[in-house]
């Protein structure tokens, strides 16, 4: 297996991979809260455990991976108090609660598909666990680490401590300093300090999603729901837990603290976080106007959008950069990056066409080829081994395309190159674009017909020299992100050879 390093958020470096119980690997994810539309923070961030759950399986490893839906005890604000998002939509819209999560997990699986992502081994949802939640709330109780108050349960942080724990741990926290910056907030009286957090909330009367517990009517806390899904699933201690730079804290600080007080073992060994969206390099938020869906995306309705951008054209885009790196959108890097889409699904398109003569003449090989298809290889791998570092792959991805396109239009014979070249050259772009990557071809069905028909008009204007009616057909190639094979004194595809 490859050599692979991940930065580990708990240890602040990177670090080589090594899975608990090789080959299988025990993944989990914090999905979406499922009371809207999925928006582009949460889809960078599955798109880039995509990447991880396919180079694992690239590289030989048997991986479970779970990413759950929560559909209750996300109340608004993040915190122990108001409304839980779900219930609060579901009275907007007079529908039932599991209404609003039908139509927005169809909606995210929907937008998961359209930007190719791999379905996870296991979608657990909250309310498909409320027993496990109950569990867990009464083994916390016994251990004195946890205590009931006026209906609701919460997690004692500084016993947890005291006891040994390490909460701040994760985000670089130090206990004492967030009691001194904790404000007091509504409900905290029914506290013993101000940063236990709940496992179980006991439900007003007007709450819509509720349960009956040993402590009376309620609904499980928010952090609750992933230490329960991912014990059941992934075992006492698993491989890699992921999510959102956001999550980091509270979420995932609690999800640790829950775990250790439960189990006496500390629940993961690499801890990883997607960075932030940017918006023409400002936060992207509602309030300022400058978020916007996947949808506005695809139909370029969106006062910020010059155009359209499809789904690969948007999941190329953001593997330019690395997970880790703050992802900045704006018109000018979507074009590149529709541009460069373009041009890296043409070179996928002609390398499947490709095959090895069988009469090759296999004294003509020529070494530097060779050599030179290798290390782009390697570079590929080197760039996903250095924690997923998709834009150095992406950079060597390149290399092999216009080693395929000096192939395409005979600049170089496949002979000079040899069969062996030949084979790690094809099989190596086609598998890390579509296996790795996830990147394939959107040629829309239509396209098919209409570039047979321009290819026939393009050969007889050409023939008749004609070269105005040429340069209309070259001129409409181009925007498609298509090569024209002999059109070897001008390809015109938006590089340099």
């Amino acid at each position: 297996m490859q050599a692979l390093k991940l930065y580990n958020t708990l240890s602040r470096e990177k670090e080589l991979f090594t899975a608990i119980n090789a080959p299988h690997v025990g993944l989990y994810v914090c999905g979406p809260t499922v009371y809207n539309y999925v928006h582009l923070g949460n889809l960078r961030t599955f798109t880039s455990f995509d990447i991880l759950h396919r180079y694992l399986r690239h590289i030989g490893y048997q991986v479970r991976y779970v990413r759950n839906i929560t559909d209750v005890g996300h109340l608004v604000g993040d915190g122990d108090e108001g409304e839980d998002k779900i219930g609060k939509m579901a009275k907007l819209e007079k529908l039932e609660p599991m209404e609003i999560v039908h139509r927005y997990t169809q909606n995210f699986h929907q937008v998961l598909e359209q930007f190719n992502l791999l379905p996870p081994s296991i979608e657990p949802t909250a309310t498909g666990h409320i027993m496990e939640q109950i569990e867990t709330t009464k083994i916390l109780l016994d251990k004195g680490l946890a205590y009931e108050s006026n209906g609701s349960v919460y997690f004692d942080i500084e016993t947890y401590n005291k006891q040994g724990g390490d909460y701040g741990k994760l985000s670089g926290r130090v206990l004492e300093d967030l009691l001194t910056e904790t404000r007091d907030l509504d409900g905290v009286g029914e506290k013993r300090n101000p940063l236990d957090f709940a496992l179980w909330k006991k439900a007003a009367p007007e709450h819509l999603m509720h349960w009956p517990s040993p402590w009376g009517e309620g609904f499980p806390g928010w952090h609750l729901e992933c230490t329960c899904m991912s014990h059941k699933y992934l075992g006492d201690t698993f491989d890699i837990h992921g999510g959102g730079m956001d999550l980091k804290f509270p979420h995932h600080e609690c999800e640790i603290a829950q775990a250790k007080a439960t189990y006496g073992k500390a629940p993961v060994r690499y801890w990883m976080h997607t960075n932030m969206l940017t918006v023409n390099g400002q936060k992207m938020s509602k309030s300022l106007g400058n978020s916007f869906l996947p949808s506005e995306l695809f139909s370029g309705n969106h006062p910020l959008l010059d155009q359209a951008y499809s789904p690969m054209t948007v999941r190329f885009f953001m593997l330019q950069s690395q997970y880790r790196s703050t992802l900045d959108f704006s018109n000018d890097a979507l074009k590149a990056a529709q541009k460069g889409y373009k041009r890296i699904a043409n070179g996928l398109r002609i390398v499947k066409n490709m095959s090895f003569p069988a009469n090759a003449n296999h004294e003509a090989i020529e070494a530097k080829h060779g050599e030179e298809i290798e290390a782009a290889v390697q570079g590929c791998y080197d760039g996903m081994n250095d924690d997923l570092n998709t834009a150095v792959t992406i950079a060597h991805l390149f290399t092999l395309l216009k080693k395929i396109n000096q192939l395409y239009t005979g600049q170089v014979s496949l002979e000079y190159i040899g069969e062996k070249s030949f084979d790690l050259l094809k099989t190596s772009y086609i598998s890390f674009l579509e296996n790795i990557l996830g990147i394939k071809e959107e040629l829309p069905d239509h396209w098919e017909s209409m570039i047979q028909g321009l290819l026939q008009l393009y050969a007889e204007f050409k023939q008749s020299k004609q070269y105005d009616k040429v340069d209309e057909i070259r001129a409409t190639f181009k925007s498609m992100g298509l090569l024209i094979k002999d059109m070897k004194t001008s390809i015109d595809w938006g590089y340099e050879e």
